[in-house]
Formats: C-alpha cells, sequence, structure tokens
C-alpha cells in the first residue's frame, strides 16, 4: 500500500512539472558552426532526454563488451566446480554402497576437476582405501594436513593408517599435533591418554584427562581423574609418601568408593600416625564396598599389633557393618591367625553349605591348624577346586591378584571386583551338597553329618560294583542360554570415517552415471 501511494505522488509530481512547463511556453535557440536551431523549450527536453537514454544503451553494449571475457572465464570456472562437486557427491555415495570402481572413478574425475576441493581429497583418500592402495591414502591425507581446513581430518586419517601398520610412535605424534591443534578434541585426547597410561606416565595422562574435560561428562571426569590420581600414589608410595597420601585423599575425594585409593590412604596415614583419621577412610570406604583389602587394612592399622588387636578391630569393623561373606572371611582369617577356632568356624557356618573357593580354602585351613586332620583338609581343598569362584580384580577376561589402573587392552578403570565370566550370565553349580535344611546348621554340626553321609557312601560304592567315578551335580540356578548375536554392517560411512577396515570387493556390477544433455546446457545459457 506504502508502495503504491509514493507511485502516485511521483506520478502527481512529474505531471505537475509537465503542466508548468507547457504553461509557460519559451525559445531555444543554439548557434553552432554557423547554424542556428531554434526550438521550444519541451522539444529541447524531450531531446536531450533522448541523447541520455541513447548514451546509457551505448554504455551498456560497450561495457557489455568489455566484460565479456571475465563473465565467459567465471561461467565456465562454474561450471567446472558444479560438475566436480557432482563428481564428489557420486563418489561419496558410491564408498557408503561399498562400489570401489565408481569410486574410484568419481575420485578422479574429482581430482581433475577440483583439485582444491576438500571434499576431492577425502573422496581420494577413502577410494585408496577402499581398494586397498593404503600408499594412496597416506598421500591424501598428508594433502588435507597442509590446508589448514582439513588439517585436523588428515592427521585424523593417519593416526587410523599409523595404527593400522602397527606404527604406534607416528600414532602419538599424529595425536599430539592435532591436540595442539584443537585441545578438546575428543579422539586425540583419547589416544594421547591411552599413550600415557600405557607408559605409566601418569602427570602426563593427567595433563590429557584435564585436555579433555569439555569433551566428558562430569562423573567420568571425576572418575577417571580418581584413577589416575591413585595410579600416581602407588608409583609414589614406596618414594615420597607424603606426595602418595596426598594424592591418595584427593583420589578419595573424586570417588569415595575406589577401593585402592581407600586402601592406599589408610595404610599411609596409619603409617604417619594419623590412626583415627585411617579408620574413619576405611570405616567409610567399608560401608560403601566390602573388600578383603579394606579389611586386611583396618586390621593392621597399627603396627605390631598382635593377633588378638587384629581380631578386635575386625570384629569392631564387622559390627559397624557385616559386608556379608567379605566380612565372614575377614572374621575368619582374623580368628584363625588368632587361634581362636571356634569363632573362624561360626563366621564361616553360614557359607559352608554352598562354600566358594576361598571359604572352602578357609576351613581346608582351620582342620589342617586345629586338628592336623589331612583327610578333612584334602577334602576341602578337593570343594575348593569345584567350588563357585570369588570375585577378584577382573578385566578384558583377564584376573589380576592385584588392582590396575589400566587393562591389557589399554582401557583405563577397567578392572572390576566381580565374579570372573559372571557378565556371561555363567554359574557354577553346587557340588557334593546336600540340600541344606531351613535354619543354617553351625560348623560343628554340619561336619559330623558330612563324616556319616561320607561313610554311608563308601559301604555303599563297596557293596555295589565298581562304576566310572561320576560327581553329583546339583545346579543351583538354571544355565543361561546364551543366543547368538548377528554383525550389523553399516551401510553408509560417515564422511568423515577414513575407511573400512578391511579391502573390499570392488562391485563387479555398477550402474553407469547418464550421459549429459547438451541442449539442457544450452537452454541454460538464455535463462
Amino acid at each position: 500500500m506504502i508502495r503504491v501511494i509514493w507511485f502516485l505522488i511521483v506520478v502527481g509530481l512529474l505531471a505537475l512539472g509537465a503542466v508548468w512547463f507547457a504553461d509557460r511556453p519559451g525559445d531555444v535557440a543554439v548557434t553552432w558552426m554557423g547554424y542556428q536551431i531554434e526550438t521550444s523549450v519541451m522539444v529541447a527536453l524531450v531531446g536531450v532526454l533522448i541523447v541520455v537514454v541513447a548514451a546509457m544503451l551505448l554504455w551498456t553494449v560497450v561495457r557489455a563488451i568489455v566484460r565479456s571475457p571475465d563473465r565467459l572465464s567465471l561461467f565456465m570456472r562454474h561450471r567446472r566446480a558444479m560438475r566436480g562437486h557432482l563428481a564428489v557427491t557420486r563418489g561419496l555415495i558410491a564408498i557408503g554402497a561399498g562400489d570401489a570402481r565408481l569410486a574410484q572413478r568419481s575420485a578422479a574425475e574429482a581430482k581433475r576437476l577440483s583439485p582444491e576441493e576438500p571434499l576431492a581429497l577425502l573422496l581420494s583418500a577413502q577410494s585408496a582405501q577402499m581398494t586397498g592402495d593404503r600408499p594412496g591414502a597416506e598421500r591424501a591425507f598428508r594433502a588435507m594436513v597442509e590446508r589448514p581446513e582439513t588439517k585436523l581430518l588428515g592427521l585424523r586419517g593417519l593416526y587410523i593408517e599409523a595404527k593400522r601398520r602397527a606404527d604406534a610412535n607416528a600414532a602419538r605424534l599424529f595425536a599430539e599435533e592435532a591436540v595442539k591443534v584443537e585441545p578438546k578434541l575428543g579422539w586425540a585426547g583419547q589416544a594421547v591418554l591411552d599413550d600415557r597410561c600405557a607408559a605409566a606416565d601418569w602427570a602426563g595422562a593427567l595433563t590429557a584427562l584435564d585436555n579433555m574435560k569439555p569433551a566428558l561428562d562430569k562423573a567420568t571426569y571425576r572418575r577417571h581423574r580418581a584413577v589416575l590420581l591413585t595410579a600416581e600414589a602407588l608409583a609414589l608410595a614406596d618414594k615420597d609418601r607424603a606426595s602418595a597420601r596426598d594424592l591418595a585423599l584427593a583420589a578419595l575425594k573424586l570417588a569415595p568408593d575406589l577401593v585402592p585409593a581407600s586402601a592406599l590412604a589408610g595404610r599411609l596415614l596409619a603409617e604417619g600416625n594419623e590412626l583415627r583419621k585411617a579408620g574413619r577412610i576405611l570405616e567409610a570406604a567399608w560401608k560403601m564396598s566390602p573388600h578383603p583389602d579394606l579389611a586386611e587394612t583396618y586390621a593392621n592399622v597399627r603396627f605390631g599389633a598382635s593377633a588378638r588387636d587384629r581380631l578386635a578391630r575386625v570384629q569392631k569393623l564387622v559390627a559397624k557393618e557385616s559386608g556379608g561373606i567379605e566380612g565372614a572371611l575377614a572374621m575368619a582369617r582374623a580368628a584363625l591367625d588368632a587361634r581362636e577356632f571356634a569363632a573362624a568356624r561360626n563366621a564361616l557356618a553360614p557359607y559352608v553349605a554352598a562354600p566358594t573357593q576361598r571359604v572352602a580354602a578357609l576351613m581346608a585351613e582351620i582342620e589342617q591348624t586345629e586338628h592336623g586332620d589331612e583327610g578333612r583338609a584334602r577334602e576341602w581343598m578337593a570343594r575348593a577346586v569345584r567350588a563357585a569362584p570369588d570375585p577378584a580384580w577382573t578385566a578384558d577376561g583377564v584376573v589380576s591378584e592385584y588392582w590396575m589402573p589400566v587393562s591389557p587392552s589399554g582401557r583405563l578403570d577397567a578392572f572390576q571386583w566381580k565374579v570372573p565370566l559372571a557378565e556371561i550370565g555363567f554359574t557354577r553349580p553346587m557340588i557334593d551338597i546336600a540340600e541344606p535344611p531351613a535354619p543354617a546348621p553351625s560348623v560343628d554340626e554340619a561336619l559330623p553329618a558330612a563324616e556319616t553321609e561320607t561313610a554311608a557312601r563308601q559301604e555303599t560304592a563297596a557293596a555295589e560294583p565298581a562304576k566310572p567315578a561320576q560327581a553329583s551335580v546339583k545346579p543351583t540356578v538354571k544355565p543361561a542360554t546364551i543366543k547368538p548375536v548377528e554383525t550389523v554392517i553399516p551401510l553408509v560411512h560417515a564422511p568423515d570415517d577414513p575407511g573400512p577396515e578391511s579391502t573390499l570387493e570392488p562391485d563387479p556390477v555398477s550402474v553407469p552415471p547418464a550421459p549429459p544433455d547438451p541442449w539442457r546446457r544450452l537452454r541454460e545459457l538464455f535463462r
């Protein structure tokens, strides 16, 4: 509406000017080179207007002729860039579809048409990886490194190629270079962190973890930092006890349930004669996660204490929090060392019906130490061999006697206190144990019954003909059925994926691109 109003105002002003000139007629006379031209003012104005319009048209034509080479060059460059872009698009789609031959052809075309295009370099690298041309892929990635906009992508590609050829030193250098360019880059920070952990460079690992902090959630960062601080404290425990104690306490502030940090802090505080603080730390850790290392450290807080004093301390710890089977094992161990055999038997009584390996081994030691009964000790050791396993420090299918901050595969904080193979749902059966009655019998009651049952079996075996030995097995839990896991193959790779691990065979059948339409290009020129 506003535009219409302005248009009417302009038209009105022009009409007013024309009327004004028409009401005031006059003559215009021009004398030039002996000629005299006389006309009215209105005709003179129209003539001047015609001359101006003709001059503008002539200038437009001349300028178009002068600029035509530049326009033609720009058109050809734009046309070449569009063809290169189409070649890159076609090649990336071919890589996702697994058509190595079409991807190679598209990469060559893109390199010819758009050699400076970043995606053309990526297409060249991925097509070379698909055909197994690793040197060609590295050349493409090195060309990316030379350009600021593709430097990180090129470093990632070179890092993966170095890992594939097992060149750890080169992979480390590429990752460190990527961290210098972008400290918050996740894959580079993780690679540097793994390398520092593998070299036991805990200070360097902490620096790498701090660089990765923006890429990690708060809980993961705190846990990993606590693990690294504990690892550094363990490395300094025999050299600089004060620094090791401070590091262990700092780790506990980040992860109070980290058992190795609690045990180390308790031991170092006790060595510094800070017994109350050590006791509080160990008691808090025992409440969260009962562990034999905590019970042993708590029992030995006072150096040079007698076996009975250690038993009293374990009883105090278990009185505050029973700790389940770990509390019972700690009580039995301390009682056995103090030669309180009745207390040791009573502590293990709830678990002798279905003993674990450690329970059976302790019972064998009790029988051997108290009565010198080799027969009962061997019977319990036989049960220990076939009994259910106890929790242990486990990571990547490896069982370790001690906690370690890094697993054999290089994962940080991978070791967990759990029953080995528990993650696949495996449950060991109960062997040679009769169904227990409702109230759990004490050890003194259970052993005579076991002797009677064993004697009855021997008499039956003597009366019957010999049969192959076979252990009676009564499973406590139905074994879990393990279903096969289907393999999932990604059909399309992300643009920043340097390519598949294995070399793909070229697809023998590929659809060639449609021939270009020359008339369509000619029609586009006149649009």
